[in-house]
């Protein structure tokens, strides 16, 4: 097990999920991944620390005051050691800031932002809280993807952001009946870091997000779990050139993805 002390720019760093009913959440997450939880109490909202292995992994929270109506869901953060610097660009690029950079006290500071196709996503400058301290490990985040109509304008925003190097994916199955593009966006020459998604036709309905990743060592088996805690399978388990997937919705409605490299 590595445990991860730090972020550069752009990388994912965390990922929080809000659930209605926060009980059957953490039965839900401590089933499947064996998470523990830490409350950090009334002052904080009682955002709960998930934990793996003794180690900070995510965060979970009951909705905000006037937020009840929004359903569940994973919230990706990236990495930004200058945050009032990429909220200029987050505007100066066309995205929108819908929580400006705020202090959380004895932490760090985090913004809240819809780029232009209309994903969410978070930005977090680091203080005593550096992020995930587990990366690719079992019950961890190890991966996530912008999934957009708008590829040219998502491309364009988050190159802008931080600097991401573009590699497109090429399609190695003859069996998708639209085409297929999806590129993996890295940060100087080191290896890919997210990746950019085109929705298709079967996404119809669906607005554009982020999608957050967590390892498992048997996906099928995760599956299972999955099932006897109260979940759902939305898609998979199915292979890929990257390892064997499955699509999960948790008890509140909050939707991620597992794999198994």
């Amino acid at each position: 097990m590595v445990e991860r002390t730090g972020y550069i720019d752009g990388e994912p760093c965390w990922a929080d999920v809000v659930a209605a009913d926060v009980p059957a959440a953490q039965h839900f997450y401590a089933q499947l991944f064996g998470w523990e939880y830490a409350d950090t109490g009334a002052d904080f909202g009682h955002y709960v620390m998930c934990l793996k292995n003794g180690r900070i992994v995510a965060g979970m929270s009951p909705p905000m005051p006037g937020s009840e109506s929004l359903p569940a869901a994973w919230s990706l953060y990236l990495m930004s050691h200058d945050l009032a610097g990429t909220a200029n660009r987050i505007e100066e690029h066309g995205g929108k800031l819908l929580v400006a950079p705020m202090e959380i006290p004895g932490n760090g500071r985090m913004l809240f932002a819809m780029d232009p196709s209309g994903a969410a996503f978070g930005a977090w400058e680091p203080g005593k809280h550096t992020g995930s301290q587990l990366f690719d490990e079992d019950g961890s985040l190890c991966w996530a993807e912008v999934t957009t109509r708008e590829p040219a304008v998502t491309d364009f925003f988050y190159h802008g952001l931080f600097g991401y190097r573009q590699t497109r994916v090429p399609n190695t199955s003859d069996l998708a009946e639209e085409p297929f593009d999806y590129s993996a966006w890295s940060l100087g020459d080191a290896d890919p870091v997210a990746g950019r998604l085109t929705m298709t036709s079967e996404w119809d309905g669906v607005p554009a997000h982020w999608t957050v990743y967590f390892a498992t060592a048997d996906t099928d088996a995760a599956v299972e779990r999955v099932l006897a805690a109260g979940g759902r399978v939305q898609h998979g388990p199915f292979d890929s050139p990257h390892g064997r997937l499955a699509v999960i919705e948790d008890p509140n409605g909050a939707v991620f993805t597992l794999i198994a490299r």
